[in-house]
């Protein structure tokens, strides 16, 4: 380390420059008079002895006045720095409690630079993740998250699984790990969104390169991770080979997670299941929700082979609307379309949705 990076390091713990270059003279003569100080760090001796005072305060060094002349003694390096690290470390639960008020993962928008910090946020994602997952990842690195896969997916929450750059993976790894798995043998960006409205991006290189001097960015912005889910659905699933696909879940269940609606919904249809429908709805581009009851009679969407959409991102849930509801224009006993949040294509948007079985 050269004398500039020195120097500059020694400002970043609070001294000034003349505070520095007297301070590495006193290092250099081990322990010296006031007057020798002085001289050969350009300042005056007035200000070294009250320059000395201050980095005997901090541990720097030990000025000894109980002899005539007064002398300077720098303290050994390391003890030093160890006493330093110690300050800082005592620092740390304080500067935790005053920060943990907001999470990281809660800033709109972040650089990630590091790999390591790239897989923390993956983990720490999934640990927070309350409704749906959508997640694409290089095959050699599932293992590292595969705990936080399966406590997500055992909380109820919808896990919607990529695997890049191996299509070899054996399907019995799967089971658990996610709701949905597809595996893909190319390589593809690392895409992590929670619950729509957190998400986390970083090049493929990233992650299985080290000084790759690629960069992620995460992302706390309801309006820009739902662009960051399209993009995952309609780019890279659709290329993908599905490999393992949950079981129907027990009937009844309410979803607010309006995907999970559908995958459920999915999943029992092709089981042979009659089901009833309870939801949560309003006409397209209007404010109130009221409920309809209602058969379910047919699914669009995208999550599961065979696909049925009509295009990329497409969910949405067909009934038969009871013939006794009448909370708009359209005619009972007619086949209503219900989509999720933002729904504009369907007759309904949809806020929640109750599954049930039909005796």
């Amino acid at each position: 380390m050269d004398d500039a990076t020195v120097a500059a390091r020694l400002r970043q713990l609070g001294l000034s420059e003349k505070e520095v270059d007297t301070y590495l003279t006193i290092l250099e003569h081990g322990e010296a008079k006031a007057s020798t100080v002085a001289e050969d760090a350009g300042v005056s001796k007035r200000y070294v002895y009250s320059v000395s005072e201050k980095l005997d305060e901090r541990g720097f060094v030990d000025v000894i006045d109980h002899v005539v002349p007064t002398t300077i003694r720098a303290n050994p390096p390391d003890e030093v720095v160890a006493a330093l690290t110690s300050d800082l470390e005592s620092l740390e639960p304080e500067l935790n409690t005053r920060y943990g008020n907001v999470s990281e993962q809660e800033r709109e928008f972040e650089v990630i630079k590091t790999r390591t910090t790239i897989l923390k946020r993956i983990t720490g994602l999934l640990e927070r993740a309350e409704e749906e997952v959508t997640l694409s990842i290089p095959a050699p690195l599932l293992e590292e998250v595969e705990t936080e896969l399966r406590e997500t997916v055992d909380r109820g929450v919808l896990v919607i699984l990529l695997v890049t750059g191996d299509d070899t993976v054996a399907e019995s790894e799967f089971e658990g790990v996610a709701s949905v798995v597809r595996r893909w043998g190319e390589n593809a960006p690392m895409i992590a969104t929670v619950d729509r409205h957190l998400g986390l991006f970083a090049p493929n290189e990233m992650l299985l390169r080290s000084n790759s001097g690629k960069q992620g960015i995460a992302l706390s912005q309801a309006q820009l991770v739902p662009i960051i889910v399209g993009s995952f659905f309609g780019n890279y699933w659709p290329m993908a080979e599905q490999v393992y696909v949950t079981d129907p879940a027990p009937l009844p269940e309410t979803y607010t997670d309006f995907r999970h609606a559908v995958l459920q919904a999915t999943l029992h249809l092709e089981a042979g299941h009659e089901v009833a429908i309870e939801a949560e709805v309003r006409p397209v581009r209007t404010d109130d929700f009221d409920t309809i009851t209602g058969q379910l009679v047919g699914v669009r969407q995208s999550l599961l082979e065979p696909t049925r959409d009509t295009f990329a991102v497409e969910n949405a849930l067909i009934v038969e609307r009871n013939g006794d509801q009448a909370i708009d224009d359209v005619t009972t006993n007619e086949i209503v379309t219900l989509g999720g949040k933002g729904a504009f294509v369907e007759d309904y948007e949809t806020k929640s949705v109750t599954l049930e079985l039909l005796e």
